[in-house]
């Protein structure tokens, strides 16, 4: 080993102990290459101000204004003293309040006419915002000619930071760093950009751009840095995936061919209408990608109820009929259930191969989970082995040790992101060669996501319904600002029951759990449509701070729908706490018509599916996101009838909670709406739950915003890794990226 390279170097090295140990804490900062990677959230101008009417409360934030007027005050009967000092930047001021003591001595400091930048966590007090004893540092404190250059022309770096380590520390320390670099000429640097990729995008090389990055002296440095640094994240990410998917794709694996007069042949005849083009498509690239040597890695996007699952099942049987055998992994028990059972309905008798009065090509589909009795367990690991089931669902529970195949052929996996690429690794083992992997996701994802996430798979997308789906109208119901709209709600919701059809009631929470009691009664009761509750609550939560009354829950509406609106209508309720046996009981009898209305938590968001359900109510319709609502709409409207999905929100109209609503209920389209729900959730979430560790490694790169960047990295990265599969000539690439790969490893093993 050489030297510790200089972006490794541990921060008290630098700036010593106590520092580091602050900024290790509060900012999980460690090494130089983090700070150095900590980059401004933005830049005051020394003499430009920072938006005082927009600052957000209880946030800690650092703003750049003028003193006002600064007054001293005493209360307490002349016992206590306070100075108030109000700042202002044109746009609004905020006052600063300091007590006791200290207060003498700020005010020497703080005379109207001198700027500085403040920092503290924004409150309220009598209308009036304002920061409690703010740390401050004043701008225009150095009297000599050249400090006021110095002063007039930098832009101020403002960085993310904490009340324990404020901005203008942050900028000291990252000058301390550079200082050192500079003095060293970023000897340490390990640029991870190939010179000609540099080159040829005209990129400013890594010293530059860190500067550029902390010290900027015009708006167009920071653009420079950014582009640059934005470009190293892209592509040290890309061709992480690209090396993954080569790796991959060199792996060997069986060919499985569909056999003429098998069981996928009987399967097709006895279907009741045709696919659709789009599944006809896409399964014709799943058919191309199982007959090679090679490891199918294939993502199938498609909205719910655009027929993924009938695609997978003919993949799976496809396999079978190719002497293998198919298992296909869901997030949950429910989730394991339903395909279970959706796809022995869809099979007939083709899923009782080897019993009487079974087809003869048929074949046996068995279910896994945790939960399931010994012996029944025991039956179905018998299958496995034996081959004798050529079709397996299950929970996670498919992927311990005991669980043994007789030739696993195919993988498909229900909903990605709640699956990391370790479980994929570990089913991989169980083939006699790593079997094909399918993924299905009914969240539609945009396709600069999908590169960044998924980049390791190739995509299929279901865009159409299949023939026979009614549309779904989607409305908000405001039962705040017009309570006669949720009246009117439970309303149809009998019309639609007095028709023939059934609905659901969708709540956040279950309800009966210890110590929640108090108030979600009263809210239950409003939220039903009856009085109580206190009128202050919804604004509360509008507010989003921590008096919001509690969602409501699904056992206190169901209580008050049958004692109310829907008095004399067959209620059930259906939650995630229940045994399972009871859940299924309730499921069955929903789907044999045998209930009218199912109030349920959101275990019903995926796979249920019930054709002659035609409304869908979602009580607190703002507590889900917006992909989530729309997945839980898909639910409705799956039969000839037309769908409706009332929206039923306290939030007031002009919120971004309402907007939201308004969205979902303005398209129909999930690509569009994951793509508002991206733009307000930030994707460092989205990133965050789809793969443990990339999030980490984007700082500067917004996905949904930096498309072109991704795209064009993508393209590099693949021709770099097919010029040079293990980066031989390009060792500063795999310094970086053993540095990313490291970070990932480290995060897999904490979400262990």
């Amino acid at each position: 080993m050489g030297p510790v390279p200089a972006l490794h170097e541990p921060l008290k090295k630098i700036l010593g102990g106590s520092t580091a140990k602050v900024m290790a804490e509060h900012l999980d900062l460690h090494t130089a290459g983090d700070l150095l990677h900590h980059y401004p959230r933005r830049y005051a101008e020394r003499g430009e101000l920072t938006r005082l009417a927009d600052l957000p409360l209880d946030e800690h934030v650092t703003v750049v204004a003028q003193v006002a007027k600064a007054a001293m005050k005493t209360f307490n009967h002349g016992k206590g003293v306070r100075l108030e000092v109000v700042v202002t930047d044109g746009s609004g001021s905020l006052t600063l309040v300091f007590f006791g003591r200290g207060a003498y001595a700020r005010e020497k400091e703080l005379i109207p006419g001198r700027r500085g930048m403040f920092a503290g966590k924004v409150s309220v007090f009598n209308r009036t915002r304002q920061l409690l004893h703010p740390d401050y540092e004043l701008l225009d404190r150095d009297s000599g000619a050249d400090a006021a250059e110095a002063f007039a022309g930098r832009l101020l770096p403002i960085y993310p930071a904490c009340k324990q380590f404020q901005s203008w520390k942050l900028t000291k320390a990252v000058d301390t760093l550079l200082d050192l670099f500079e003095a060293e000429q970023w000897q340490g640097l390990t640029d991870p950009l190939p010179p000609s990729l540099r080159d040829g995008r005209g990129l400013a090389e890594l010293p530059d751009a860190f500067r550029k990055v902390h010290r900027p002296r015009t708006k167009a440095d920071i653009e420079d840095a950014r582009a640059r640094l934005k470009w190293d994240e892209a592509f040290v990410l890309q061709v992480a995936l690209a090396r993954r998917r080569h790796a991959d794709s060199q792996l060997p694996a069986v060919a499985r061919k569909p056999v003429a007069g098998g069981i996928l042949d009987a399967f097709d005849a006895k279907l009741p209408f045709t696919l659709t083009e789009g599944q006809r498509t896409v399964s014709a690239e799943i058919f191309d990608d199982l007959a090679t040597e090679h490891p199918m890695h294939r993502l199938l996007q498609g909205e719910v109820g655009s027929g993924k699952t009938m695609v997978a099942l003919r993949a799976m049987l496809g396999v079978v009929d190719a002497g293998g055998q198919a298992a296909m992994l869901a997030p949950t028990e429910v989730l394991a259930q339903q395909h279970h059972r959706s796809v022995v309905e869809m099979m007939g008798e083709l899923a009782e191969g080897g019993m009487l009065g079974g087809a003869e090509h048929g074949t046996k589909v068995v279910l896994l989970t945790g939960s399931m009795g010994t012996a029944a367990r025991r039956q179905a690991l018998l299958d496995l082995v034996t081959g004798e089931a050529g079709i397996v669902i299950g929970t996670h529970a498919l992927i311990e040790d005991k669980v043994q195949f007789h030739d696993l052929g195919l993988v498909v996996v229900d909903e990605q992101h709640r699956f990391g690429v370790e479980q994929r690794d570990a089913l991989r083992s169980k083939g006699k060669q790593p079997p094909h992997l399918l993924v299905m996701t009914a969240t539609p994802i945009p396709r600069t996501v999908a590169m960044t996430v998924f980049g390791d798979l190739e995509t299929s997308v279901l865009d159409q319904l299949p023939a026979g789906r009614s549309p779904i109208a989607t409305h908000v119901v405001p039962a705040k600002d017009k309570p006669h709209f949720l009246a009117r709600t439970w309303e149809r919701v009998r019309e639609e029951i007095e028709g023939g059809h059934q609905a659901y009631v969708v709540c956040p929470r279950i309800g009966d759990d210890l110590g929640e009691e108090n108030g979600t009664k009263a809210a239950a009761k409003r939220g039903a449509g009856g009085s109580g509750g206190t009128e202050g609550d919804a604004e509360q939560a509008a507010e989003g701070d921590g008096e919001r009354r509690p969602p409501l829950a699904v056992v206190d509406v169901a209580e008050q729908l049958t004692k109310g609106p829907l008095k004399g209508l067959r209620v059930e309720v259906l939650h995630g706490r229940m045994q399972p046996e009871a859940k299924d009981d309730v499921m069955r009898r929903f789907a044999a018509g045998e209930v009218d209305v199912l109030v349920a938590t959101t275990v019903i968001e995926v796979g249920v599916n019930v054709p002659n359900s035609t409304v869908m109510v979602i009580m607190d319709a703002d507590r889900f996101g917006v992909s989530q609502l729309h997945q839980l709409r898909g639910r409705v409207g799956r039969g000839s009838a037309p769908g409706l999905c009332l929206l039923v929100t306290d939030a007031p109209e002009a919120s971004p909670a309402r907007a939201r609503l308004g969205a979902v209920a303005g398209t129909l389209d999930g690509f569009e709406l994951s793509r508002i729900d991206l733009e307000q959730r930030r994707e460092g979430d989205v990133l965050g739950q789809a793969q443990s560790g990339v999030r980490s490694s984007l700082r500067m790169l917004a996905v949904i915003d930096d498309e072109e960047i991704i795209a064009a990295a993508r393209e590099e990265a693949a021709a770099v890794v097919a010029a040079d599969p293990e980066l031989e000539g390009l060792p500063e690439l795999r310094t970086a990226l053993d540095a990313l790969l490291d970070e990932e490893r480290e995060q897999y093993l904490d979400k262990g």
